[in-house]
């Protein structure tokens, strides 16, 4: 006599605790991709036998709170500082100051300043302290 059973016995997979692990990874993948730079491509470039060369030079303007300008720790008067920036900038093309500001000065004399860095198409950057 053969017995035969009702129900058969069917494998089950949980998958509840899969809804708690797919949400963490989503988390740490929009975490890691916003901490990493979107605006790197990495690219193998070209060789080539004749090359340009690309001038480009950073200097530091310094203004304490008696209005001495001193470019790379040398004095210099503010009358002569347009001529001296044009002196260090001849034939740079990608120009660029970092301003080093007493906050006790004045906003007419940093506006000065960026007025000489706009006529001479030089970039400025305000360096802060943190």
């Amino acid at each position: 006599m053969k017995i035969r059973r009702k129900s058969r016995f069917a494998p089950e997979v949980f998958t509840h605790s899969l809804n708690d692990i797919m949400f963490f990874l989503l988390l740490f993948f929009l975490i890691i991709s916003t901490m990493s730079n979107p605006n790197v491509i990495k690219l193998m470039l070209p060789k080539a036998s004749a090359t340009q060369q690309m001038y480009k030079k950073q200097i530091t303007l310094s203004i304490d709170d008696k209005k001495a300008y001193f470019i790379d720790k040398e004095p210099i008067p503010f009358d002569r500082l347009e001529a001296e920036l044009q002196n260090i900038f001849a034939n740079v093309e990608e120009r660029t100051i970092v301003l080093r500001v007493d906050k006790n000065l004045a906003v007419q004399d940093l506006v000065d300043v960026l007025e000489l860095g706009a006529k001479n198409d030089i970039k400025m950057v305000m360096a802060t302290a943190k």
